[in-house]
C-alpha cells in the first residue's frame, strides 16, 4: 500500500493556511499495518464532518519500513460558534463580539483537534482491530508531532511519564522586533512525541493530555466529560504524578467534577485537588521516602481488615463502582465467591475492563461476577453470602429510600456480616476550600452521631449487633474522617 503524492499536495495546501495538523509515523515492520490499527486505507484520503468543521485522514509516507498518517482538522468558524451551543466557552482565550472569527482555534492543536481524534479513530482509541487485533495490543515504535499546540507549562512533565521522550520547541513570534513587549516566544510549541507503545495508549494520552496542556475546551464542560475522561484514561491517570492537574484542567476547572473525577480513581480522597506541593530541603531529598496511604487506601485495608476477621469466603461488594475493592478481593485466595454489584451499567463495565476478567484465567474468573442491581429493591441473587460491603454508598442514596435499602440488605438479603463505611461530615472543616459535600453525588454525610443513630436502629430492627471504627488521621475533636461499622447478625440468626 503505498501514499499518493496528491495527499502530500493536500497537507501542503492546507498546512500553508495553518490548518491544524497531527502526525503518527511508526517504523514498525510492515509499517503500512498502521492503516489496519487505524482502520484507514493508506491509498485513500479519508474526510469526516465533525462539529467544528472537517477531519482529514491521510498518508502522505506509505511504505513498509516507515508509514505515516495525519489527521488535519479544517475548522470553520461559523460551525465552532455553533457548537458552542450559545454557551460560554470555559477558559476561552476571546471574548469579544468577533472572537469566533479571530481567534488561535483554528491554527493551535486543542480540544478541537482531540475531538476530531476521537472520532476518526474510535477504533484505534479501543484497542480494537479486526485484522491485526495481536498488533493492536502490543507496544510499537511511534513517533508522533503536532506542529503548533498552545502549550501552558511544560510538556514533558505530562508525557514522559508515560513513557514519552519529548521534543517541545517554542515557536518564536515573526516579524516583532527586539526590545518589544511581544519580542521573544510564542506561548505555542512544536510538539514531537517519541516511544514505543501501543497505538490504543498513545491516542488516548493525545485525547486527554492535548486540551490539558491548552487549558480551554470549546465547548461546555458538562458531568459526562468525568466518564470521558476516566474512560481515556483508564490504565494510567491513576498514578500519573499529575493527574490533580490533569483533571482539574481536563474539566475546566469545575471543582465539584474534578472531585469527583479524582474519588473515581482509585477513590482517592477528595482533599487532594488542594493539597499543597511537598516541599523537602536537599538533604530530605536524599532519604528514602514512605508514601504515605491515601485515605482511599486505609478505608480498603480497613474494609478488608473486617472483612477477614469475619472469616468470610463467599463476599459481596454493593454498589462496586469500578471496582477498587474487587481487584483486592481477587488477589486473596480466601474468597471464593465474590460478587460486585451496581445500578450502573457503566461503571460495571469499566470494572470489567479494570480487572481484566476478559483476560484472566478460567478458574480465577469464575471466582468474579459483575451483576447490575438496585440495592433498594431485594435481589434473590443477593441472598446466602457470608458478608456483604457498602463501601461509601450510603450517602449517595437519597435518604427516603435508605428505608428500602435496609429492607433489601439487611432484611432480605441478610448476610452474616454487613460492613459500611461513610464520610463524617464533622471532619469536613479539616479541608481546606471544601464548602459543601464530599462529592457532587452524596445526598447527605453524616456526623458520628448520626450514623452511630442510624446503624444502632437498623440493627435493632434486623436481628444484628453493630460495633464502630474510625478510618484515616484521627482529630481529637472531630474524629477521622471516614466511620467504619460492622454489622453481625446475631447468633440466634445465624443458622
Amino acid at each position: 500500500m503505498r501514499g499518493a503524492s496528491n495527499q502530500s499536495l493536500l497537507i501542503a495546501r492546507h498546512c500553508h493556511h495553518q490548518r491544524v495538523l497531527l502526525t503518527v509515523t511508526t517504523t514498525h515492520r510492515p509499517a503500512t499495518d498502521l492503516g489496519y490499527l487505524l482502520v484507514k486505507h493508506p491509498d485513500k484520503v479519508h474526510s469526516f464532518d465533525v462539529p467544528t468543521g472537517t477531519a482529514h485522514v491521510l498518508f502522505p509516507d506509505a511504505a513498509e519500513e516507515r508509514c505515516t498518517a495525519a489527521l488535519l482538522l479544517d475548522v470553520d468558524p461559523q460551525r465552532l460558534g455553533a457548537a458552542r451551543g450559545g454557551r460560554r466557552q470555559q477558559a476561552a482565550p476571546e471574548s469579544f463580539a468577533l472572537g469566533q472569527y479571530v481567534n488561535d482555534r483554528p491554527y493551535a492543536a486543542s480540544s478541537l483537534l482531540a475531538g476530531a481524534l476521537a472520532k476518526v479513530f474510535r477504533s484505534a482509541l479501543r484497542g480494537e482491530s479486526r485484522d491485526r487485533p495481536e498488533l493492536a495490543g502490543a507496544a510499537i515504535p511511534l513517533e508522533i508531532r503536532v506542529p503548533v499546540l498552545r502549550c501552558r507549562g511544560s510538556a514533558a512533565a505530562l508525557f514522559e511519564p508515560l513513557g514519552w521522550t519529548v521534543s517541545a520547541t517554542p515557536i518564536p513570534l515573526d516579524d516583532v522586533p527586539a526590545g518589544h513587549p511581544l519580542a521573544g516566544d510564542s506561548p505555542y510549541v512544536d510538539l514531537t512525541l517519541t516511544g514505543t507503545l501501543r497505538l490504543a495508549d498513545a491516542l488516548n494520552h493525545l485525547y486527554v493530555l492535548l486540551p490539558v496542556l491548552d487549558d480551554a475546551k470549546h465547548y461546555w464542560v458538562a458531568p459526562d466529560e468525568i466518564d470521558k475522561l476516566l474512560r481515556a484514561g483508564e490504565g494510567w491517570l491513576a498514578t500519573h504524578p499529575e493527574k490533580v492537574l490533569i483533571t482539574r484542567r481536563y474539566l475546566a476547572h469545575r471543582r465539584s467534577l474534578a472531585a469527583s473525577a479524582l474519588e473515581q480513581l482509585d477513590r482517592i480522597d477528595t482533599d487532594s485537588i488542594d493539597a499543597p506541593a511537598d516541599t523537602a530541603t536537599d538533604e530530605e531529598a536524599e532519604l528514602p521516602v514512605t508514601r504515605k496511604q491515601t485515605l482511599a487506601e486505609q478505608r480498603r485495608d480497613a474494609v478488608l481488615a473486617a472483612l477477614a476477621e469475619s472469616g468470610a469466603t463467599r463476599v459481596l461488594d454493593l454498589g462496586c463502582g469500578q471496582g477498587a475493592l474487587l481487584g483486592a478481593l481477587i488477589k486473596d485466595r480466601r474468597y471464593t465467591r465474590i460478587i460486585g454489584t451496581d445500578v450502573s451499567s457503566r461503571a460495571l463495565e469499566l470494572a470489567h475492563r479494570r480487572l481484566r476478567l476478559d483476560r484472566v484465567p478460567e478458574r480465577q474468573r469464575d471466582r468474579v461476577t459483575l451483576w447490575q442491581s438496585a440495592l433498594t429493591y431485594r435481589d434473590d441473587r443477593l441472598r446466602g453470602f457470608e458478608a456483604a460491603v457498602l463501601m461509601e454508598v450510603i450517602e449517595h442514596v437519597d435518604p427516603p429510600r435508605l428505608p428500602a435499602l435496609e429492607a433489601s440488605v439487611f432484611g432480605h438479603a441478610r448476610p452474616a456480616t454487613v460492613v459500611v463505611t461513610t464520610p463524617n461530615v464533622e471532619y469536613n472543616r479539616l479541608y481546606e476550600g471544601l464548602t459543601g459535600m464530599r462529592h457532587s453525588d452524596h445526598r447527605f454525610e453524616w456526623t458520628r452521631a448520626e450514623f452511630q443513630d442510624w446503624a444502632s436502629r437498623t440493627a435493632s430492627a434486623h436481628g444484628y449487633t453493630v460495633s464502630f471504627r474510625g478510618v484515616g488521621d484521627e482529630d481529637p475533636a472531630l474524629g477521622t474522617p471516614t466511620q467504619l461499622a460492622i454489622f453481625t447478625r446475631e447468633p440466634k440468626e445465624a443458622a
